[in-house]
């Protein structure tokens, strides 16, 4: 049976069905198990450049600017262009998880100097967003149904939410901005999964984990920048 659908819409690939083959089941799953190590990877990266000033201040400046942008756009061809070599497939995409860890150097330590918390925030919110969708595909095994994916991450949003108020008091507002940015995560995530998923040139992992793994990160920045904006000010460290 063919479920690729060359035209297939944005609506479609966020509310449609899609069967599974013995192949795709097994590809999917590996694209996430890489999807991860480009994470873990990419919190370490961010450790390292979080606390370095000297990093901070070098991707702060235009040579840092332009050397970041150049690696972000070019590491992730590389992966591409190896992905059928699958020991330096993976290698260039964890690579790409680190790099991308320490381009953001400038946001974490500014984050680090006003809220530090906040910086725990982001990726709890990221990290609940994260595990509830990878649980639902792992658990796949001939549908991926994109609304249950949506209901499985946006139900781990709610989750991470409350548990996050419990923790670190963060208010009702502080509740509404996590599952909202949670939500749209989610969201990110389950359209990524899906195109990976109707691609008729799905043949390896990695270029499927190299979009999951930008759409997360993308999210994570997003997040961080929001709680820098709305619940920095009333948290100095």
């Amino acid at each position: 049976m063919e479920d690729y659908r060359p035209q297939t819409s944005a609506w479609d690939k966020l509310s449609g069905v899609t069967a599974l083959t013995d192949r795709s089941a097994a590809v999917i799953k590996q694209t996430y198990l890489l999807f991860g190590l480009a994470v873990f990877s990419a919190m370490a990266g961010g450790y390292i450049g979080g606390t370095s000033e000297t990093l901070a201040r070098f991707f702060s400046g235009w040579i840092g600017w332009i050397a970041a942008l150049v690696l972000l756009n070019l590491v992730p061809r590389i992966a591409i262009s190896v992905r059928h070599n699958h020991q330096l497939g993976v290698a260039v995409l964890v690579f790409d998880g680190f790099i991308s860890g320490i381009a953001l150097s400038p946001l974490l330590w500014v984050a680090r100097m006003i809220a530090p918390p906040l910086i725990l925030y982001a990726l709890f919110i990221t990290g609940f967003v994260f595990i509830g969708v990878t649980l639902y595909v792992m658990s796949t095994r001939r549908v991926f149904s994109a609304p249950r994916g949506l209901m499985t991450g946006i139900f781990f949003s709610i989750i991470g939410g409350i548990i996050l108020n419990s923790f670190w008091h963060i208010g009702f507002a502080g509740i509404l901005i996590s599952i909202g940015i949670g939500a749209l995560g989610v969201f990110s995530l389950v359209y990524s999964t899906s195109a990976v998923l109707r691609s008729p040139d799905a043949d390896s992992p990695i270029p499927g984990a190299l979009m999951l793994f930008a759409g997360v990160f993308n999210v994570f920045v997003a997040a961080l920048n929001i709680l820098l904006r709305v619940l920095g000010g009333g948290r100095r460290s």
